[in-house]
């Protein structure tokens, strides 16, 4: 009898925990809807594991379809079985006739706080097809990429696609995440060397996260979800730019040049490896500047002038920031207020007709 008592007991005092931290949640969520839905976006990442030759890295999680919510609207995002923000599957063999692309980038080419047919990968398909021509291109933009995992997915994966021509959308913090990553280092003579095969942060626990039924939902819906989660990225992103600063450091004082003279270095190395990488297997390489928000409605070019020589030498084309946003700068938005402040779609429209400009001059 008295077991049967303390067994009662144990699952009365159980439920009033769990009564209390969903009460307490409950509150914390009120709150911050009612008093901070401005400052809290809704942006689940939906990152996991992707196997490409020796390297793992990330990518979305395929066949699957989610929402990003802000106070500046929200987006829907659509994956196929590839982990690509494209509506459709794409086969290693490329259709006869049809001009293939592939765009490299973060989130910024993935579409952020876009809809996904105005992201400048969609903008480049249609501008062409409305040409005459037959294009497929294939928008492999993953959230948090530097340039160093976008080599190791072209060399890995991307070529296998056979496609024609690769558009690598560059951002201005790519010189401290191919730091981050880690996956290659300067040997003493300045060469491209492989230092690991793996980079997947955050990844196991997002594994672990939506293996959970109501996970997802509290990720696009929950506010003190968000708020917790976002907190969480941000404490340990920290950890890993300090991490990096490390790194640089590190090599920077043989060199005896300063931190960001290291990281320069160091992506104009990849850089360099993924135009002859391209050039060898008959690509064509395009760089598109995404423009880097400032303070009121102003942008910044993520070619640093001491960068651009390297960005010329290293590509087929270029496509400065100045030369595409920098007349409409004051009359429309180039990048969203609020969120995470990703460049906006009239911007993606304005990269999108400039590079798919720029093919039709290389290529048809």
């Amino acid at each position: 009898m008295k077991s049967s008592t303390k067994t009662r007991d144990f699952f009365i005092r159980l439920g009033l925990v769990i009564a209390s931290v969903l009460f307490s949640f409950l509150i914390i969520e009120i709150v911050l809807r009612v008093g901070f839905k401005d400052k809290i976006v809704l942006f689940p990442r939906y990152h996991t594991d992707a196997h490409y030759g020796e390297f793992t890295i990330r990518k979305i999680r395929p066949n699957s379809i989610f929402w990003h919510t802000s106070i500046d609207g929200s987006w829907k995002f659509t994956t196929n079985k590839q982990g690509f923000r494209n509506y459709k599957d794409f086969d290693y063999t490329k259709p006869e006739g049809v001009t293939r692309i592939v765009s490299l980038g973060d989130s910024h080419t993935q579409g952020y706080e876009v809809r996904q047919e105005y992201t400048y990968s969609a903008i480049i398909e249609k501008y062409l097809t409305q040409k005459g021509y037959q294009v497929e291109v294939i928008n492999t933009g993953v959230s948090g990429f530097g340039t160093a995992e976008e080599l190791v997915l072209l060399e890995n994966e991307m070529v296998r696609y056979q496609p024609d021509f690769v558009i690598l959308g560059f951002y201005k913090n790519d010189f401290e995440d191919n730091i981050r990553s880690d996956l290659f280092e300067l040997d003493t003579q300045n060469n491209l060397v492989i230092k690991n095969k793996e980079y997947i942060p955050g990844v196991k626990i997002q594994n672990l996260m939506y293996a959970l039924p109501f996970t997802k939902w509290l990720g696009e819906n929950s506010y003190a979800y968000s708020f917790i989660f976002n907190w969480v990225w941000d404490f340990y992103k920290s950890i890993s730019i300090n991490n990096a600063k490390e790194i640089a450091t590190e090599y920077a004082i043989p060199m005896q040049s300063d931190i960001f003279g290291y990281q320069e270095l160091y992506t104009s190395k990849i850089i360099e490896r993924m135009y002859q990488f391209c050039h060898d297997h008959h690509m064509k390489l395009i760089i598109a500047d995404i423009p880097l928000a400032k303070k009121g409605k102003q942008y910044d070019s993520s070619f640093f002038p001491s960068f651009l020589p390297i960005i010329e030498k290293s590509s087929d084309a270029s496509i400065k920031s100045d030369d595409v946003v920098a007349e409409y700068v004051g009359i429309v938005d180039i990048h969203l207020d609020n969120g995470h402040r990703h460049i906006s779609e009239f911007t993606h429209i304005l990269l999108g007709v400039e590079i798919a400009k720029k093919i039709e001059a290389l290529f048809f």
